[in-house]
C-alpha cells in the first residue's frame, strides 16, 4: 500500500496531481501588495505569507502530460510535472530535491525570469497555464525556511584549480557546480560586491538582495571562493590569471549597451539604464543616502519598452519623479497570442502589465489617469535643452510597423531626466581581458565558442551573455550549469558527473 493523500493518485511510481484540477481550479497567481503601499519602500511587491495557502491547489492544476512541453520551454529542463505533483502531496523536502537538481537558484528565477515554461504548458493552449513560476519560488523559499538547501561540499578536492571571471547567474552557476565536483574555485568580480545585474541593476523590489546573500553563504561554504574589486584586465591581468589555473570561465556578461544616436544626445541628463539602476541599489545597500541620478521632482521619459525599461519605471516611481514615461518602439502587442504567427508553444509576445507598469498609473503620466504609462510605436527625433546644457524635452513621432515615421504625428514630452533602456550588444572591452588573451569575437560581436563552450584560447571556456548574447537569467544558469561540465571533463579526462543541460547550439537564442 502507498500512503498517499486524496486526490493525488499514483501512476508508474510518480506523484500526479488531481487529474481534474485543471477543470476544477482557477489560476491564482501570488497577490502583488497594494500600489500605494508597496511605492513607498523597496521591498518585493508581492503579499508576504500569501503564496503559501494557494500554492498546492494551483500546483494540482498540473495535468501531468504525456508529453511536457513546460520542460522543452525551460532551458534548465526542470521537472515541472514532478515537483508540482509533490507539492500539492505537501511533500517540500522531495519537490527541493526535484528543483534543485536541475536549477541551482530557483529562488532567482522564480523571481526573475518570464516564465516561457508557462508559455509551453499544454493547459496554456485554450487556458489560463499552470502557475508554474509561483510554485517554484514557494518551494525554494520553504526549502530554505526548513533547511532543505544545506551547503554541499565536497568528500574530496581534485587538486585542480577554476578562475571564473564574472559573478552574475552564469557565473555563479558554474563556480557552485564545479566546487561541488571538487575543484577549487576562485570568482573574480570587479565591483565591490557579488552578484554582478543580480546585485547591481535588478531593483530590490523585484528581488529582495537576502535572497543572494542567503544562497552566496552557503557557496562560501561549500568552499567557493569569492574575489571582489578585481577587474581581470587592468588590477590583474588575463594571462597571469590563466597561467595560475589549471582552466577559466569567462561569464562577464554582455555589459556594453547599445546607444542612441540623435541630436542633442550630449546633453546632461541623459543616462544609460545601467548607470541608473545600480545607483538606486547601492542606495538599498546603505552605500549611499540618496542617488545623484535620482528621479525626484523630475519629468522622467524612459527609451526602450522592455524589462530594463519597467526597472527603470518602478524605480524612479519610488524616487518621487514628478512623471514617468515609457517609449517603446514596438506596436502596443494583442491581449491574446496570435495562433499564426506565434503558434503555441512559443513564447508569445503579448499585451503584459508589470508590477512597475501598474504603479506608474497612479503618476497620470498619460492622457488617462488609468492609462499605461507606455507610449507604443513612439521613435525617438532629438532632445532639446536649456541655456545650462541640460535636456528639457524629447520630441518624438509615432512610426508603423516599419517604424516609418507617420505624418503629423510629432510630440515633445517634457524630460528632466532620460534613461536608454536600449539593451545590450555584448560583453565590455573595455577591460582588456578579451584582447589580453586573444580571444575570437562572432559576427554579433560576443565571444566565439565550440559545442564544448571552448574559446580559440586552450583552457579558456564562455558561458553566458557574454557569449550567447543578451538573454535570460534562466538561460545564464543553463550555460553556467553546462560550461561547468565541459571544464569538469577536461580537468578530469573522462565523463564529467556534473548535469549538462545544453549545448550552446542547441536552440536558437532566445532573448
Amino acid at each position: 500500500m502507498v500512503a498517499r493523500k486524496d486526490p493525488v493518485r499514483i501512476r508508474k511510481g510518480k506523484a500526479m496531481a488531481d487529474p481534474k484540477g485543471f477543470l476544477t481550479t482557477p489560476r491564482e497567481e501570488w497577490p502583488r501588495r497594494p500600489v500605494e503601499e508597496r511605492v513607498r519602500d523597496w521591498n518585493e511587491v508581492y503579499v508576504p505569507g500569501a503564496l503559501l495557502p494557494i500554492i498546492s491547489r494551483q500546483a494540482n492544476r498540473c495535468m501531468d502530460c504525456g508529453v511536457p512541453f513546460c520542460h522543452d520551454a525551460c532551458p534548465l529542463g526542470n521537472l515541472i510535472p514532478e515537483w508540482n505533483g509533490l507539492v500539492s502531496r505537501e511533500d517540500w523536502r522531495a519537490a527541493s530535491d526535484r528543483l534543485h537538481a536541475t536549477n541551482n537558484f530557483p529562488e532567482f528565477t522564480g523571481r526573475l525570469c518570464p516564465a516561457p515554461c508557462e508559455a509551453g504548458c499544454v493547459l496554456a493552449i485554450n487556458q489560463p497555464a499552470v502557475t508554474i513560476k509561483n510554485v517554484e519560488v514557494a518551494i525554494a523559499d520553504r526549502a530554505w525556511e526548513e533547511g532543505f538547501a544545506p551547503p554541499r561540499a565536497p568528500e574530496r578536492l581534485s587538486g585542480r584549480t577554476v578562475a571564473v571571471v564574472g559573478s552574475g547567474p552564469a557565473g555563479l552557476a558554474a563556480a557552485q557546480q564545479l566546487t561541488r565536483a571538487g575543484h577549487t574555485v576562485a570568482v573574480y568580480e570587479r565591483a565591490d560586491r557579488i552578484g554582478g545585474l543580480l546585485r547591481y541593476g535588478i531593483p530590490a523590489f523585484k528581488m529582495e538582495k537576502r535572497h543572494l546573500d542567503r544562497r552566496l553563504e552557503q557557496m562560501r561554504a561549500e568552499g567557493t571562493r569569492f574575489r571582489t574589486s578585481t577587474t581581470v584586465g587592468k588590477d590583474v591581468g588575463a594571462e597571469e590569471l590563466r597561467a595560475r589555473h589549471d582552466a577559466m570561465v569567462i561569464a562577464t556578461g554582455a555589459t556594453a549597451w547599445r546607444e542612441l544616436d540623435v541630436p542633442g544626445r550630449g546633453l546632461a541628463g541623459i543616462q544609460q539604464a545601467m548607470e541608473y539602476l545600480p545607483l538606486a541599489d547601492r542606495v538599498c545597500e546603505g552605500d549611499l543616502e540618496v542617488s545623484p541620478l535620482s528621479a525626484a521632482g523630475k519629468h522622467v521619459v524612459i527609451v526602450g519598452g522592455g524589462d530594463t525599461g519597467a526597472d527603470c519605471l518602478g524605480t524612479a516611481v519610488r524616487e518621487g519623479a514628478a512623471s514617468v514615461t515609457q517609449l517603446d518602439i514596438y506596436p502596443q502587442p494583442e491581449a491574446e497570442r496570435d495562433a499564426d504567427s506565434e503558434p503555441w508553444p512559443t513564447y508569445p509576445k503579448i499585451y503584459r502589465l508589470s508590477a512597475a507598469h501598474e504603479e506608474a498609473r497612479d503618476l497620470r503620466t498619460a492622457p488617462a489617469a488609468d492609462a499605461d504609462a507606455r507610449l507604443f510605436a513612439a521613435s525617438t527625433l532629438r532632445f532639446t535643452g536649456d541655456a545650462n546644457g541640460h535636456v528639457r524635452a524629447l520630441h518624438l513621432v509615432e512610426v508603423d510597423e516599419r517604424r516609418r515615421p507617420l505624418p503629423d504625428s510629432g510630440r515633445t514630452l517634457p524630460a528632466d531626466l532620460v534613461l536608454l533602456a536600449l539593451g545590450f550588444s555584448g560583453p565590455d572591452r573595455a577591460d582588456g581581458l578579451i584582447n589580453q588573451l586573444g580571444l575570437a569575437l562572432d559576427a554579433r560581436g560576443t565571444i566565439a565558442r565550440d559545442e564544448g563552450f571552448a574559446t580559440n584560447v586552450p583552457g579558456v571556456y564562455a558561458a553566458g551573455d557574454a557569449a550567447r548574447g543578451q538573454s535570460l537569467i534562466v538561460w545564464a544558469i543553463a550555460e553556467g550549469r553546462s560550461v561547468a561540465a565541459a571544464v569538469d571533463r577536461r580537468l578530469t579526462g573522462g565523463a564529467s558527473r556534473l548535469p549538462a543541460p545544453i549545448g550552446p547550439y542547441d536552440r536558437p537564442m532566445k532573448v
